[in-house]
């Protein structure tokens, strides 16, 4: 097996991260929300976690990210914190818990610190939310940010297309990037942006970028965990590379139970007592 800067460490941090880029070891992460999964990645030893705001979409039904509650963000990063011994725990902060109130920022963000143990907290967008990250960073709370596609900003946006495809956007894109690393946060996600951007993103700054949907230019990478184990066909964008179809193996399962219990074929004589 090859030997990685993380395959023996037993704590992921963002300096390691960092180190990690700068030695081009590329940075594997994944979302989850609940103690049973994050139980399998940190096994698997996955380098991030993250606790989504997709959660929303996966976990409650909604059609974005944006209903969400704080509260909802906590509950869920507890049980993933409750699990998770190596992996460094990053976790969304929810729409309208840090956008233009910094100092509601900052007292939304230790509430997740300190009442789910987790590591780090990320947030969406550039030069606007300079201030709460400053505010965030000065209570010592690590910031990765997030640029490109930004899904809590879907109503501004109208759709979930491809974001950088124009010079005055991706123009922004990179100031943004460079702003947030001046600004000291650890790490970067670059969503559904052209592959040539992120490289030039992630050639500009120095500090981590994590591409979804941005090519493989990026410092590391990250997908919705149900989405790559094929809980549900019926996301299937460019960028997704399923690597299991779990969604046919349930249904299949569940079948055999049914049928199982309808024809008295379970419990037999050794599973009673």
């Amino acid at each position: 097996m090859t030997q990685y800067l993380s395959t023996n460490v037993s704590k992921v941090t963002t300096n390691l991260l960092r180190k990690m880029r700068n030695e081009g070891e590329k940075i594997a992460m994944l979302t989850a929300y609940d103690y049973s999964n994050a139980r399998l990645l940190d096994q698997a030893k996955i380098d991030v976690i993250l606790v989504g705001d997709s959660a929303a979409n996966v976990m409650a039904g909604y059609k974005t990210t944006l209903p969400i509650t704080l509260n909802e963000m906590i509950y869920h990063a507890s049980s993933v914190v409750r699990a998770v011994e190596r992996a460094l725990v990053v976790v969304d902060m929810p729409f309208g818990t840090y956008q233009g109130n910094s100092k509601e920022a900052l007292a939304s963000a230790i509430r997740i610190m300190k009442e789910s143990g987790a590591d780090a907290v990320k947030m969406e967008g550039g030069v606007e939310i300079s201030e709460s990250i400053d505010r965030i960073l000065s209570a010592g709370i690590p910031v990765m940010g997030h640029l490109g596609l930004m899904p809590q900003s879907i109503n501004q946006y109208g759709t979930y297309t491809v974001r950088g495809t124009t010079e005055k956007e991706s123009e922004k894109i990179l100031n943004d990037a460079q702003i947030l690393e001046q600004h000291g946060c650890f790490a970067i996600v670059l969503e559904k942006i052209p592959a040539d951007l992120a490289k030039k993103v992630t050639d500009t700054i120095s500090i981590p970028t994590i591409g979804i949907g941005a090519g493989p230019h990026t410092s590391g990478q990250v997908l919705v965990f149900h989405d790559m184990m094929g809980y549900s066909l019926q996301f299937s964008p460019r960028f997704l590379r399923r690597y299991h179809n779990l969604s046919k193996e349930i249904i299949d399962s569940v079948s055999n139970y049914i049928n199982d219990v309808k024809t008295c074929e379970f419990p037999n004589e050794k599973e009673q007592y």
